[in-house]
């Protein structure tokens, strides 16, 4: 059953359009859904077990979009090994995403000839929304649309390097209420070639604290209207998505916390796109299930059983919330290190309870109202194109 006042079917029969990556003729993006890249999370791993969710609700290829975690530009270019593994991808995944951080327009567009000259990926996004001090502190993520003329460079060197590789950029609305960039960031966007915009609703200072603020995703769709804008912020679950299209009149939707223990949120977000009510509530015993597969996974892209499911811990709140556990199987699944611990601890649950009530919602960090770090005397020339010295991160993951 389609939305009530869902768009006119385009000529696929969808409700809603899809997401073209890149020029005419580039790779359609159906739904218009995209994983947001989040630290130690939206590995090959994660990002193959959310796309397997994605495409058991749709014969439609590629279902959404996965982009990898946030991979420093310098680390990159100087082929740190670290690096160098968290830029694999699976042979399943296509179209393969990479999100870069840089700072230094030159090696910003090194790094995505990197890219382009060895085939590593199909899609370039890049981070302007971190809000994490480590970052910020560098005049990077959500610090860097306040110096405009260097984002400028540093866009005009991605796209001029990247040859025809869709570059796209996500961001926040700014660093604070009183500077906010994100309008003039979507401007320089279009002008300077690239294919489209994501835009988190949040300040850098707000963090992941309070909620939202999705006007400000239709605000950007009024200036921007020459490349599709996406909106990110409080999807939790496929009807906030639906509502945030709605709402916003945005072109796709990026989705991070609310997938946390919760990848066949994209099951349910390729239903809702298509006009279909139903939703995934799994059991408990499906939810095992998919977490062993979680498991396995990280196993084999780590090479290690023991660091895949330790790798795994992280996971076991956010896939246990609201269901009926115990503290002392809770404390065992999260500090299990083998698939045959997993299993036993599996084994001593009713593996039959049904999706609790209540279980969606705000997962992961919550946090909010952080000053935000910044470069010394960063505010004070917004037109100032150089970078800080010594800018550049050397180390992923941010």
């Amino acid at each position: 059953m389609a939305p009530a006042d869902a768009p006119t079917p385009d000529a696929t029969g969808s409700p809603w359009p899809p997401l073209r990556l890149g020029a005419s003729g580039g790779e359609r993006i159906r739904p218009p859904v995209v994983l947001a890249p989040m630290a130690g999370i939206t590995n090959a791993p994660f990002r193959t077990l959310c796309q397997e969710q994605a495409e058991a609700a749709t014969t439609a290829r590629p279902a959404g979009l996965y982009v990898s975690e946030m991979i420093t530009t310098r680390a990159l270019v100087e082929r740190d090994a670290k690096t160098l593994r968290l830029i694999r991808f699976a042979e399943t995944e296509r179209p393969r995403s990479i999100q870069l951080y840089g700072v230094d327009p030159h090696i910003v567009g090194r790094a995505v000839a990197m890219i382009v000259d060895e085939g590593l990926a199909d899609h370039i996004d890049l981070n302007f929304g971190c809000p994490v001090p480590k970052v910020t502190r560098k005049g990077g993520g959500s610090a860097l649309p306040y110096k405009r003329n260097l984002l400028r460079d540093i866009l005009r060197s991605a796209v001029k390097n990247a040859r025809g590789v869709p570059v796209t950029i996500k961001m926040r609305k700014g660093i604070d209420d009183d500077h906010l960039t994100y309008l003039d960031a979507g401007r320089i966007a279009v002008d300077e070639g690239v294919t489209w915009v994501a835009l988190h609703g949040r300040t850098a200072e707000q963090h992941y604290g309070g909620t939202a603020d999705w006007s400000a995703i239709a605000r950007l769709k009024e200036v921007v209207t020459d490349i599709p804008v996406l909106g990110n912020g409080d999807i939790w679950d496929a009807e906030d998505a639906l509502r945030m299209m709605r709402e916003t009149g945005c072109d796709g939707v990026v989705v991070g916390r609310g997938c946390l223990g919760r990848p066949w949120l994209f099951r349910d977000l390729v239903s809702a796109f298509e006009g279909s009510a139903d939703r995934a509530r799994p059991t408990l015993g499906e939810v095992t299930t998919i977490m062993r597969r979680h498991a396995v996974l990280l196993a084999e892209w780590i090479g290690d059983e023991t660091h895949g499911v330790t790798d795994l811990r992280k996971h076991v709140a956010w896939y246990m919330k609201g269901f009926s556990v115990g503290g002392t199987i809770r404390r065992g699944l999260a500090t299990a290190s083998s698939l045959a611990e997993l299993d036993d601890w599996f084994g001593q649950l009713d593996l039959d309870q049904p999706w609790p009530i209540g279980a969606d919602g705000p997962r992961g960090r919550t946090a909010g109202g952080k000053r935000v770090v910044l470069p010394e005397g960063w505010l004070d020339d917004p037109e100032c194109a150089l970078p800080p010295v010594d800018a550049e991160l050397d180390h992923s993951g941010g």
